[in-house]
């Protein structure tokens, strides 16, 4: 029966403690447990499943068979860990797609806003996913990844576990990602991705040109042969040298060198 704070269909299971916002709508066969809270807004399609401590903002977009906030695929999990799944604004969660909460007591699974997550891509256990990403479909992300804002993941991408994506950069399609890809850089490659360019195109479409764009080439081409000392003279060569001084513990994907990549 519809309520003024939501709209539930009859077939849905909803747990007692569970705190629906203004005109949420909960689809056919739903399963919501206990310490969930869901958005105003937000929509939750057929036969999806979210599991306690999960935290879903305002405006979302979830589809069907979905799953949140189910335990992390990792043997080291204890059953009764009280960890956290949070989920910003304005996202659109497609169809199959699953996300686990954080592995030890207090860790935290985090998905920004305005991102675009498609069938049967999966998060896992710890992430850290920006604001304005599109991961594609079929793409896995093991735990502890890191995607920066504006990322765009291809289809069929595996990323291996504590791999550091930056802002703006995009990965192409039937990657295996092992090391960190540089922000606003474009990378790929299935034996192990590595940096190709810029990313033109998207950094273009967000309003990286002139003379922002010909510092960032210039410390790209520094970097491919070998310097790390990157001319920080734009907000984004800043960022990149900011980016680069952080921890890493995969280390730095390679950069295509001509008819054999090199990672």
């Amino acid at each position: 029966m519809p309520t003024k704070q939501a709209r539930i269909h009859p077939t849905a299971m909803i747990a007692d403690h569970v705190e629906l916002g203004k005109n949420v709508n909960i689809g056919p066969y739903v399963v919501i447990e206990d310490e969930v809270a869901i958005g105003d807004g937000s929509t939750i399609g057929p036969h999806s499943v979210i599991h306690s401590y999960t935290r879903i903002g305002a405006g979302n977009r979830i589809h069907a068979h979905v799953v949140l906030g189910d335990a992390p695929q990792h043997t080291a999990f204890k059953p009764g860990t009280v960890s956290r799944l949070e989920i910003g604004d304005d996202n659109d969660i497609r169809e199959m797609v699953t996300m686990h909460r954080g592995l030890h007591p207090d860790a935290v699974t985090r998905v920004g806003s305005n991102c675009l997550i498609m069938a049967n891509a999966h998060v896992g256990h710890d992430g850290l996913v920006g604001n304005h990403v599109i991961i594609t479909n079929n793409a896995a992300l093991a735990g502890h990844v890191e995607l920066g804002d504006y990322v765009v993941v291809g289809g069929v991408v595996g990323i291996h576990q504590f791999v550091r994506i930056g802002p703006y950069a995009m990965v192409a399609a039937f990657s295996m990602v092992r090391k960190d890809v540089l922000p606003y850089c474009l990378a790929g490659g299935a034996e192990g991705a590595v940096h190709y360019r810029l990313n033109t195109i998207g950094l273009r479409r967000n309003g990286v040109s002139g003379e922002c764009y010909k510092s960032l080439e210039k410390a790209y081409r520094l970097l491919r042969n070998g310097s790390r000392q990157v001319t920080a003279d734009t907000e984004e060569t800043r960022y990149l040298q900011q980016w680069l001084a952080l921890p890493s513990k995969r280390g730095l994907a390679g950069f295509y060198r001509g008819s054999k990549p090199a990672e």
